[in-house]
């Protein structure tokens, strides 16, 4: 199962051909890495799984790890990669369901239906609500987008929550006059009324030139990168770049820092290296790239930290998710210095 999960999620490479049930593809790949491709190809073009023969050869043993009575599984709190959802469905050959909501609504405010093969989105609305997009100028998102409308996601009805306990300011903040829940969420409609998420409006700031940043997006974007456990994006009206705090992920740096022939005492000592932290940022460039970032989207300046964001230091939420006030008070030190570095290096360069 490792060995399988190691080679799907590895790039496929371009120029492939495929004519129905026929994939070519480079020869160096291995013969389950070429066979899962024609099963992925196979699931996307006809909507079925690999034969039963393949079934009993191998996936019903991968299946017999959750028991082998599987058909149904659901996802939700942030999206399935395309490539893992594909994944997903070959090697137990049941429906992969994402769905979406909140604590605030108490259950799913969309999830995907039973057959549905597509991916990249989170399904219709849940029949016990409303659901609309409202426009938010200042991200440019609005309902005359075209080809597909977008907006923040709202929604109302009996599932949606009364309010905070004790807190009406914070009540009044996310539920309007009209009883809709506004979820900081931005999506778009596609075609036959399924429901893509696309962006974030809460966190949203403005940088020093005017522009509009929401960091979870870039943070999403940045957690591809192999150095990356979390990360942490920060910037204000007062500065005209981001910069970032990134708990890195141990072994990959240490093995970095091996084919480097780079000496150190300790995770916190190879952190602190100045080469350490120009690889990690010379990655995320790269990353940031491939997701055509906007060139304000970049992160300009990083500092790398051993210990991980967890609840226990009070810098993740339940669920998870960066708590944004605090991090930005327990890295103010950081953040403060990496700022003094790049004004530094600015005054630094020749003046024309």
């Amino acid at each position: 199962m490792d060995e399988v999960t190691r080679d799907i999620q590895g790039d496929i490479p371009c120029g492939m051909l495929f004519a129905d049930d026929v994939v070519l593809v480079d020869d160096s790949r291995t013969w389950l890495n070429r066979k899962l491709e024609l099963w992925r190809q196979t699931l996307k073009s006809k909507g079925r799984n690999p034969s039963p023969v393949w079934d009993k050869l191998v996936f019903n043993k991968i299946k017999a790890r959750l028991g082998g009575r599987v058909r149904v599984m659901s996802s939700g709190a942030s999206p399935l990669s395309p490539d893992v959802m594909e994944f997903l469905r070959i090697c137990f050959g049941g429906d992969i369901l994402e769905g979406y909501g909140m604590t605030e609504t108490s259950c799913v405010i969309t999830l995907m239906d039973v057959g549905d093969i597509s991916i990249g989105h989170v399904g219709s609305p849940n029949p016990a609500c409303e659901v609309k997009l409202v426009d938010v100028p200042e991200m440019n998102y609005t309902s005359e987008d075209q080809p597909y409308p977008r907006g923040e996601i709202c929604a109302r009805g009996p599932i949606i929550f009364q309010g905070y306990y004790k807190d009406e300011v914070q009540t009044r903040e996310v539920i309007d006059e009209d009883s809709w829940l506004h979820t900081g969420d931005i999506g778009l409609w596609l075609p036959g009324g399924r429901l893509k998420i696309i962006d974030r409006k809460k966190n949203i700031f403005k940088l020093a030139q005017g522009e509009y940043i929401a960091p979870e997006k870039i943070e999403n974007v940045y957690a591809k990168c192999k150095f990356i456990a979390q990360c942490f994006v920060y910037g204000d009206s007062f500065n005209s770049c981001l910069v970032a705090v990134v708990a890195v992920e141990p072994e990959v740096l240490k093995s970095w820092a091996a084919l480097e022939g780079i000496q150190y005492e300790d995770l916190r000592q190879l952190c602190s290296d100045p080469r350490a932290r120009a690889a990690v940022l010379a990655d995320m460039d790269s990353i940031g790239k491939e997701a055509q970032l906007r060139g304000f989207e970049f992160v300009k300046a990083v500092t790398l930290v051993a210990e991980p964001f967890t609840l226990e230091n009070g810098l993740l939420t339940p669920t998870f998710k960066v708590k944004r006030p605090q991090a930005k008070a327990y890295f103010a030190k950081e953040i403060t210095t990496m700022y003094a570095q790049l004004l530094d290096a600015e005054s630094a360069r020749p003046k024309l």
